[in-house]
């Protein structure tokens, strides 16, 4: 996992935690990436099976 991978990881649980899933443009002002940046880290994620996305409940599992 990258820096920028971790970064976005903990943000999306901590926001989580809330039980507030983070928007776009949230991920983008606490990161400071550009949208192909943070898409491509998310899929990332998906793909090492560090973040789920629940369909039912629009919730990420982390």
């Amino acid at each position: 996992m990258t820096d920028f991978e971790r970064k976005l990881y903990q943000i999306i649980l901590n926001m989580s935690l809330y039980r507030r899933n983070p928007t776009l443009n949230d991920l983008k002002r606490k990161t400071g990436k550009t949208e192909k940046e943070i898409r491509e880290a998310t899929k990332n994620l998906i793909r090492n099976g560090e973040l789920t996305w629940n369909k039912e409940k629009q919730r990420w599992i982390t």
